[in-house]
């Protein structure tokens, strides 16, 4: 008699593992460094709040990402380096300074804080320090090119 629930707990067994949160992993393979986040949840925890955030952006003629065309033109080598800088923004600079009354947007962009620590945990380092700072320092001439050409 024992036996017979067995089909029953394997198929609820099977039921529970289709809809945890495993279920919508994915693998980002970025050049050299591989990380495997919920996305699904990402997106879906961002579109809770995406309408009230975006109603009060009042900067409509700038874009600091354009389209992810842009950032798919990346090389595959330099993608886990660029990952790491722009989830250093978000993290230092975006969800930090982010102020609003309503406790469920900051639960949201709380929520999306721990992922991004948890992709930027993963992700190696994309230069040595030393060799970073040398990198950087060589190519000012850019940066200076650039500001001077802007209007």
């Amino acid at each position: 008699m024992k036996g017979s629930g067995l089909p029953l707990c394997i198929l609820v067994a099977v039921f529970y593992l289709s809809w945890t949160p495993s279920a919508g992993l994915k693998t980002l393979h970025l050049g050299s460094c591989v990380v495997i986040t919920n996305l699904q949840e990402m997106h879906n925890g961002f579109s809770e709040i995406r309408d009230t955030v975006q109603a009060k952006d009042k900067i409509i003629d700038v874009r600091i990402l354009r389209k992810t065309e842009s950032l798919q033109d990346t090389k595959p080598a330099d993608q886990c380096c660029l990952l790491r800088h722009i989830l250093r923004l978000y993290l230092d600079t975006v969800f930090k300074n982010y102020q609003t009354p309503d406790h469920h947007i900051l639960r949201k962009i709380s929520s999306l804080a721990n992922s991004f620590l948890t992709i930027k945990k993963d992700l190696r380092l994309c230069l040595k320090p030393q060799e970073a700072v040398v990198k950087a320092l060589g190519e000012l001439d850019i940066l200076l090119q650039w500001m001077e050409e802007t209007d």
